[in-house]
């Protein structure tokens, strides 16, 4: 059979059913690098899981978590179906911590997010690496996001404080940096690892101080700390990626 006519019957077959399409698109362009790095964070939060006897309900948010954003660093659209679980874990965990910052972040925000994301995302594929499409944005306009995330980061610290909160001004840092990033990251913006690794720092110090005071947290610390390796490391790729698409 002609191949071209080959390609075309397949085409039109996967067209015919989205859901084979759609792990088509996830499974492609995965490098043996990226495959090792998926492996090697799931095998850290499971060994510190297991030996310092962490909750099921930390495991599932950790593992989760991991995965969300490792696929959104591959810009693979599967990292919605994986941060909806983690925000519904997460919030519960925090709960229990007194983060009422976190808590609000990914019950109210984050679940919601999830299914924008999702669609706006569908939008913007390249279906030749099965990737979303990545941008970045000129300076001034970076200059003033951040600028403005740090006025409300101010302002929302009094709010958890008046609430009575663990640690307020670091949680509401961790939490006003967490939804401009998501919003740029909908945007498929490469400043949104910027963000994300400064939210890394700083939520891996917050729940070190809770692991510290006796919580039994150690798989969210380690997924956490992760997101910071993983953030840094998508901050490279992002960058060179978008660099020929400023916006």
């Amino acid at each position: 059979m002609n191949e071209n006519l080959k390609e075309d019957i397949e085409t039109k077959a996967e067209t015919g059913n989205p859901l084979k399409a759609f792990v088509k698109s996830e499974l492609t362009g995965w490098k043996p690098l990226d495959v090792a790095w998926l492996l090697l964070a799931t095998a850290v939060i499971l060994g510190l899981s297991i030996y310092w006897k962490d909750t099921r309900l930390s495991l599932l948010a950790a593992v989760t978590g991991v995965w969300c954003v490792i696929l959104t660093g591959k810009g693979k659209r599967s990292s919605f179906i994986f941060g909806l679980v983690n925000t519904i874990c997460y919030a519960i965990v925090a709960f229990g911590a007194k983060y009422y910052g976190e808590v609000m972040l990914n019950a109210l925000y984050y679940l919601p997010m999830n299914f924008v994301g999702w669609f706006v995302w569908k939008k913007h594929m390249d279906d030749d690496t099965g990737e979303v499409i990545k941008e970045r944005l000129e300076l001034k306009k970076s200059i003033v996001v951040y600028a403005a995330t740090g006025a409300a980061i101010v302002g929302y610290g009094f709010v958890l404080k008046r609430l009575g909160g663990n640690l307020p001004f670091i949680d509401s840092m961790s939490t006003v940096i967490s939804v401009v990033a998501q919003i740029l990251s909908i945007k498929r913006l490469m400043e949104q690892w910027v963000l994300w690794i400064v939210v890394d720092i700083v939520t891996v110090f917050m729940w070190a101080v809770h692991f510290a005071q006796g919580g039994e947290t150690i798989a969210t610390l380690a997924m956490w700390s992760v997101y910071l390796v993983n953030a840094i490391i998508m901050f490279i790729r992002w960058y060179k990626e978008s660099k020929k698409n400023e916006i």
